[in-house]
């Protein structure tokens, strides 16, 4: 059962001023240490940071709380599954908000797709709750 969607699209070209203008300070603010690693080796630096921030939002918009409530950019961290495939990592007020919208004898599941196709890059972001053990 689906418990939250979430979209967000975002101007590359942004991210990247940001970038140019804030050096270091808006990686540290925005981004788990996993992120900047793995954005700082792209090609791409600025759509890589984009894509992440944008699956940010839209995972705050799929817990239903946005940046509020407790839940701060640093709690939503996107991550590789062994396969590859994207998914959230959450933690502080995130994963507590997650926590309560999952029910009783089910597992929340994070699906997120990411693209960019510049100037843009954009985040999808389903939770599923799915029976304990079958995620």
């Amino acid at each position: 059962m689906i418990i939250g969607i979430g979209s967000d699209l975002i101007d590359i070209r942004r991210v990247e001023k940001t970038l140019e203008r804030f050096p270091g300070r808006f990686e540290a603010r925005c981004f788990t240490a996993t992120e900047r690693e793995k954005s700082d080796r792209r090609a791409n630096r600025a759509a890589s940071y984009a894509k992440r921030f944008a699956a940010k939002e839209a995972c705050s918009k799929a817990l239903g709380t946005g940046f509020r409530r407790g839940v701060y950019w640093r709690d939503l961290g996107v991550v590789n599954l062994r396969s590859g495939k994207p998914t959230m990592d959450l933690t502080g007020g995130a994963k507590a908000r997650l926590e309560e919208l999952t029910p009783d004898g089910m597992t929340a599941q994070i699906d997120i797709t990411l693209t960019d196709d510049f100037p843009l890059a954009q985040a999808l972001v389903i939770i599923s709750a799915v029976p304990e053990g079958a995620a």
